[in-house]
């Protein structure tokens, strides 16, 4: 790890160009889990169930360990009130994923078309799927880019949390990618089509990075509230949909314990690594 580290550090690379690599790093991981569409011709509900529970568990911990704290500590260094861009920056994220949540068109996994969400629509539901997923990576692409558009603020032992918190995200997009491409396989598209779609839907988590990095490092002040930001929108995700998911198809133990082994690899990571 120390050495990835320096590796990455020696390169001399500005915090928005390593934040688009980190970003390309955790989509290529969901595509070589929507890739095993290619292996299997179909994927049990429970491990599917469970994969989602250990995604939530992963986005949990990195929101809190990889997030809220350093916003915490900044906060402090920035003689705020510790609780101030904890608080509002986090509201400020769960509310801005709500309204994208009410505008745009779709639809969650495993649900049926009546419940559809965000405006009228009469689009496919495999592209109401694919919006769903695109919605819930957004903001995994937007904490990555922040914690590496830090990097210029805080301490430097932030970049390695923002490397601990790259290979986090990866780490759940690989399920991820397979809980997404075995459901539109399922509702009839090709294996192509489907290994396709899965990968395309978190193309926007480079985009995400980008934008992430390149908002803390031009208005530098508004780090502690950025970091917070992330971790209310990515907490939003998991409440909103990825426990409800993963406890829909009567394996709620086996996603529970998912949820719990994701929190704990996260924790693991950001502790010893960080």
């Amino acid at each position: 790890m120390s050495e990835l580290v320096k590796t990455i550090e020696s390169a001399n690379m500005s915090p928005i160009i390593q934040a688009l690599f980190a970003g390309l790093f955790t989509w290529f991981v969901t595509a070589l889990g929507a890739a095993l569409i290619f292996i299997k011709k179909e994927m049990g509900r429970k491990i599917l169930d469970s994969s989602l529970g250990f995604s939530a568990g992963i986005m949990v911990a990195a929101s809190f360990f990889s997030l809220l704290l350093p916003s915490i500590e900044l906060a402090e260094q920035l003689s705020l009130p510790k609780w101030l861009p904890a608080t509002f920056g986090f509201i400020a994220g769960g509310l801005f994923l709500k309204v994208i949540d009410s505008i745009v068109p779709h639809l969650h996994l495993f649900m049926p078309m009546k419940k559809v969400e965000g405006l009228k629509t009469k689009l496919s539901k495999t592209t109401l799927l694919i919006l769903a997923i695109t919605i819930h990576n957004f903001p995994e692409g937007i904490s990555v880019g922040v914690a590496f558009g830090s990097i210029e603020t805080m301490k430097a032992a932030t970049f390695i949390g923002a490397i601990t918190l790259t290979i986090g995200i990866a780490i759940q997009n690989f399920p991820e990618g397979m809980a997404v491409s075995f459901p539109l396989l399922k509702e009839g598209n090709t294996k192509f089509k489907s290994f396709l779609l899965g990968a395309l839907s978190a193309i926007v988590e480079p985009l995400g990075a980008v934008l992430g990095a390149a908002s803390v490092v031009v208005f530098k002040n508004m780090l502690p509230f950025a970091l917070s930001f992330a971790a209310g929108a990515m907490i939003y995700v998991v409440v909103e949909e990825l426990i409800p998911e993963s406890q829909s198809g009567g394996n709620e133990d086996l996603a529970t314990i998912g949820t719990i082994l994701g929190f704990v690899v996260m924790m693991f990571l950001d502790v010893a690594f960080s």
